[in-house]
């Protein structure tokens, strides 16, 4: 395993694997005029990278972190890189509704994290 601690470099992984899994389940709607083959295939390069980052972060996170860590770490970790690109690529606003529903979100993560009741 790489120098990084082992409850930090999953995060890390999964971050760059959100970013590239993000560009390959809508990177392509930037490009509608393209054809759909050409963009089933592009989508399905970047998810090939997705995975090589995904699959050792959750091998590796599994050290630290239970398997509902590690999925709640993926989802926040997913809504934050999907709320950036909505905004800074397809130029689409994050709305009231959209903060509302990431929020309970947040909640049900920390409700996971929070320990036992």
């Amino acid at each position: 395993m790489p120098s990084l601690s082992s409850a930090v470099l999953p995060i890390v992984l999964l971050v760059a694997s959100n970013v590239f899994m993000t560009f390959a389940w809508y990177g392509h709607l930037k490009f509608k005029a393209s054809p759909l083959w050409l963009a089933i295939l592009a989508s399905w390069g970047i998810a090939l990278v997705e995975y090589c980052l995904a699959v050792p972060a959750n091998r590796w996170g599994s050290a630290s972190y239970s398997t509902a860590e590690l999925k709640t770490i993926q989802e926040v970790v997913t809504l934050v890189v999907f709320a950036g690109f909505s905004v800074f690529v397809l130029k689409e606003p994050i709305t009231l509704n959209h903060a509302a529903g990431f929020a309970c979100i947040a909640l049900g993560a920390w409700f996971i994290f929070r320990g036992p009741f």
